[in-house]
């Protein structure tokens, strides 16, 4: 394992913040105890979504459970509750046409009957459950992007543990050559799941970096290899034409490569991460995304818009700072989750 030199840069508070968090504690702390089941996950996922739950159905359903006639002026007022949550207005008239369809095919004329409609749909929105999975090709290589501060790195290194745990042999390349103290980050977390990081050194030339990491993962017959990338702000064209370039650089170092394109969007911007979310996709097609924060935000409707928007499902949220707070998202789970009456919200 490769363990960053905090010598290397002046600018250390990232670095010492994530190195009091860890300070004292071994690789195994803040993963579930054993007998953590999956109902206690879907309690803290609950509880995780609150906010968001909070700004959505404590208007909702006062018009869901009412006993009031369904008519347009009812579903203008539940459209209108939607784009509050970060839905979108794409996504959220897409979703009423279909609420307004199945009203009318099944005759419906109470709102108490709306509620499973809604849910309904939305699943369908969402579409089938893809998880992140490591498939037969070695080393299985997942390209993260991601503007700073989304929980990119946090993420990485969640994934690190959840795969090393698996029984994976798992590398990580430091792409991000460019932000001070970014290596150093890594460093922590890869040092944390027990992986090993790939590092060129400051300012050294990403895609050269991911290149020798991709060879490096071949010598030691990784099972995963995990990339880095910069996240200087998105809308600046030379970090997508890097990135552009990176990807070209894995695919010819091993054919098909990258294997899975992963972005990760902070949960807490919301709208704003559809932006994000387009902008990168023009880079490097994404395959899936990874929604951060979703604990600090009443915005987490925008999990619904973004496989109508980009067209990739959601495919890992993050609820919290413990290493199995990164969680393969399921659907299902999540409308229950949001659309849980207050006073059974777990804790």
């Amino acid at each position: 394992m490769v363990v960053a030199e905090d010598h290397r840069y002046g600018n250390k508070k990232e670095v010492i913040m994530l190195r009091n968090l860890f300070k004292g504690t071994d690789k195994n702390q803040g993963e579930s105890e054993p007998g953590d089941k999956q109902g206690n996950w879907f309690n803290r996922l609950k509880s995780g979504l609150a906010k968001t739950r909070n700004q959505l159905m404590s208007q909702l359903s006062g018009l869901l459970r009412m006993g009031r006639r369904i008519d347009e002026d009812l579903m203008d007022e539940i459209e209108e509750i939607l784009i509050q949550a970060d839905v979108g207005v794409d996504t959220t008239l897409t979703l009423m046409d279909n609420v307004r369809e199945r009203v009318k095919a099944e005759g419906l004329s109470d709102s108490s009957e709306l509620e499973s409609v809604l849910k309904s749909e939305v699943l369908n929105l969402l579409g089938e459950d893809m998880p992140l999975q490591v498939k037969d090709e070695k080393p299985y290589t997942i390209l993260v992007l991601g503007v700073n501060g989304a929980g990119k790195t946090t993420t990485i290194g969640k994934l690190a543990s959840r795969f090393i745990t698996d029984g994976l042999n798992v590398l990580v390349a430091a792409g991000d050559t460019f932000r001070a103290a970014a290596e150093d980050q890594l460093a922590i977390w890869c040092e944390r799941a027990g992986a090993e990081l790939i590092r060129g050194g400051e300012n050294a030339e990403p895609a050269s970096v991911v290149f020798d990491a991709i060879h490096a993962a071949k010598h030691r017959d990784a099972d995963v290899l995990i990339v880095d990338t910069a996240g200087r702000l998105h809308t600046k064209k030379p970090l997508m034409d890097e990135l552009a370039k990176i990807g070209r650089v894995m695919d010819k170092a091993h054919v098909g490569a990258p294997h899975e394109v992963l972005l990760v969007v902070d949960g807490t911007v919301g709208q704003n991460a559809l932006i994000q979310a387009k902008i990168f996709n023009d880079a490097v097609p994404i395959t899936g995304v990874a929604v951060t924060k979703l604990d600090g935000t009443a915005k987490g409707g925008i999990v619904i818009a973004v496989n109508a928007e980009i067209g990739a499902p959601v495919k890992l949220i993050g609820i919290g700072e413990k290493l199995d707070d990164l969680r393969d998202f399921v659907g299902v789970d999540f409308i229950e989750a949001l659309f849980a009456a207050e006073e059974t919200a777990g804790t």
